[in-house]
């Protein structure tokens, strides 16, 4: 059987979905090879929620062809459904699928043996089925798909259109799904999605539901949440992290404009007051825990008074980290529509100041946890003879190398912040 290769941009579900579909290649008999190695085929799981993603795209197209020009290279994912005419006609690409068609990637490669240049892109209204999923080669973390899709319709963004309607499995199907991560070598689990707070919409089950289930899965250590929509995240979720020993203290809670003038023209589902209550409700419960926030820049209509608006909460607001984001004008989204274009140059450096202001936050939320006893899961990579890993509440640490760590959650004292960023520690013992 051919030798295939698998590359993925974008999120951590794109991951989780190109795992899957690695191991359906695996099962059929192809050879899975790493993407950086002669392979006969190679895929390319896309992202399209910037114009950075499309074009990171064409360049891994060229990167596969000068390494076997022989090969067939096939583009999947969310960029494949979106413009499936435009990414055929790069070169070197042979295969379109869109979001249905990829999880069929076996099937339609026997058409390759007869014919190049296929598109296969059903109209994203007839995608509503939920394929589930997880990521493995890592043996430290699996990212577990939970839910796929968004009925949100914000208007900066093309995810409705690449994914289809918000649909995940029942919890009894994601119980078995996690069961199989569990028979790995993981030991921690992020539950991933487009929209997770989300899962269940179909049902009369919540995420709330499914997170008190999985609770109870044997032979996983932790779990922790991806992005959750303020909206969804309720009290009932914060309590139960907040006393369950596996998930761990740590959120992502998207914000995208400290204005709720722009978050109104953004189509968001909260204002700024409610995602005040949010995080304040996270703190109550964990004062400990670890926030990340989503935050774009220079949307259209973005005044300097409004981000200087944004600026200014998010400086106020205990807050752990930011995932800045320069606004990318998308196609087919209302924000397209909209007046006010903000330069280039002017996202850049308001994308810059948050990213200061993210440095400030994070280096705050190390100091104030120095001199804790923390509980660390060790990554397996060698970096110039260090290895690092993450703390339940997300501190990232380093220590020496040494093998008998990696794959390992080990209690350590949180000891001071090197130049880098990364905290040293002091090995207490093995959990």
């Amino acid at each position: 059987m051919p030798s295939i290769g698998f590359y993925t941009l974008g999120c951590k579900l794109n991951f989780s979905e190109t795992s899957t579909i690695g191991r359906q290649a695996k099962s059929e008999g192809f050879s899975v090879v790493d993407f950086t190695e002669q392979a006969d085929i190679y895929v390319i799981n896309t992202c399209s929620v910037t114009d950075n993603a499309d074009k990171k795209c064409k360049r891994v197209v060229k990167e596969a062809k000068k390494r076997n020009p022989e090969s067939s290279v096939v583009v999947i994912g969310c960029y494949a459904q979106l413009k499936p005419k435009e990414i055929i006609e790069i070169d070197g690409v042979d295969m379109v699928l869109g979001a249905a068609e990829k999880f069929n990637l076996m099937e339609h490669l026997t058409k390759l043996e007869d014919e190049r240049k296929l598109v296969f892109n059903a109209n994203i209204k007839e995608t509503n089925v939920f394929i589930p999923g997880f990521s493995v080669g890592d043996r430290t973390r699996s990212f577990l798909k939970v839910q796929d899709g968004c009925d949100y319709f914000c208007s900066f963004c093309t995810i409705p259109l690449a994914r289809g309607k918000s649909r995940s499995n029942t919890i009894a199907e994601t119980i078995k799904v996690a069961d199989d991560v569990a028979a790995t070598e993981v030991k921690e689990v992020v539950l991933t999605g487009v929209n997770i707070g989300d899962f269940g919409v179909d049902t009369e089950e919540t995420f709330y539901d499914l997170v008190v289930a999985l609770d109870e899965v044997a032979g996983i250590d932790r779990f922790r949440i991806s992005s959750i929509e303020p909206n969804l995240l309720e009290d009932s979720i914060i309590e139960f992290v907040g006393q369950s020993e596996r998930f761990v203290p740590h959120f992502h809670v998207p914000l995208q404009s400290g204005s709720d003038e722009i978050l109104t023209k953004m189509r968001r589902k909260y204002l700024s007051d409610l995602y005040v209550d949010r995080l304040a409700a996270i703190k109550t419960a964990m004062p400990h825990a670890c926030i990340g926030v989503d935050v774009i820049v220079g949307f259209p209509g973005e005044t300097e008074a409004h981000f200087t608006e944004t600026y200014n909460f998010l400086k106020d607001l205990d807050i752990s980290y930011l995932h800045v984001f320069p606004y990318s004008e998308r196609a087919n989204t209302t924000a397209k529509k909209l007046v006010g274009k903000v330069p280039k140059a002017e996202k850049t450096r308001r994308a810059d100041m948050l990213r200061i202001l993210s440095q400030k936050k994070r280096m705050a939320f190390y100091q104030n946890h120095l001199g804790e006893t923390r509980t660390v899961l060790f990554e397996g990579e060698n970096k110039d003879g260090l290895m690092y890993g993450f703390t339940d509440n997300y501190i990232k640490v380093g220590v020496p190398f040494d093998p008998d760590l990696v794959n390992q959650l080990v209690e350590v004292q949180l000891d001071s912040i090197g130049n880098d960023g990364v905290v040293s520690v002091r090995i207490l013992e093995l959990t």
